[in-house]
């Protein structure tokens, strides 16, 4: 019993450290809560989070292999990844800076989160890492259990990006102070897309 409490403890440590450290999908989400509110940040960090854990999933019932055999694969993500961070990167760095108050308004989508999931190289390692690390003799029950638990902190973790940016929110009055958020923002997601083209 201690054996698997210790285990299901090292698996939520992982999903904790790799979930709510900065990254492409948290600075997005940081972003869309800034200029949208909290709610619709829910919107790509559900879509992040499910993406993700799908991808875990995936990668735990054999996918890896598929890129070990296909390495192009791999290129193809890193390439896409980089061309997709640039594009949120310009959004972003052109916008308006105004804050929006429509409840209506058109934040980023679940789809838009669960894309960065899936073209994110760093998903990708972490994925083959966690699988790798826990469940070696590919134990479909435990390869649930992880995802499960996955599920859980990566949704709370990528959540309190959300509630950052909802409580940096209620200072940042006007249009000008918001471009430069989003100007810093864009520069952090470029600072990504370089991360995964030098690695």
């Amino acid at each position: 019993m201690s054996g698997s409490l210790s285990l299901y403890l090292s698996m939520a440590s992982f999903a904790l450290v790799a979930s709510i450290t900065p990254g492409p999908v948290n600075i997005l989400v940081l972003g869309t809560s800034v200029k949208y509110g909290f709610q619709p940040a829910l919107r790509p960090v559900f879509g992040a989070t499910a993406g993700f854990c799908l991808l875990l999933l995936l990668i735990g019932l054999g996918l890896h292999q598929l890129l070990t055999q296909i390495p192009e694969i791999s290129l193809f993500i890193k390439w896409a990844g980089v061309a997709f961070l640039g594009y949120l990167a310009i959004k972003l760095a052109i916008d308006s800076g105004k804050i929006n108050t429509d409840r209506g308004a058109k934040a980023p989508s679940i789809l838009t989160g669960a894309t960065l999931q899936w073209l994110n190289p760093k998903a990708w390692m972490a994925s083959v890492a966690g699988m790798g690390a826990f469940i070696a003799d590919g134990d479909p029950v435990l390869i649930w259990q992880f995802v499960a638990l996955y599920f859980v902190i990566c949704f709370a973790s990528v959540s309190c990006w959300a509630g950052a940016g909802a409580f940096l929110r209620r200072y940042l009055h006007n249009d000008i102070l918001v471009r430069r958020f989003n100007r810093c923002m864009a520069a952090l997601l470029l600072a990504s897309a370089l991360y995964l083209l030098l690695h």
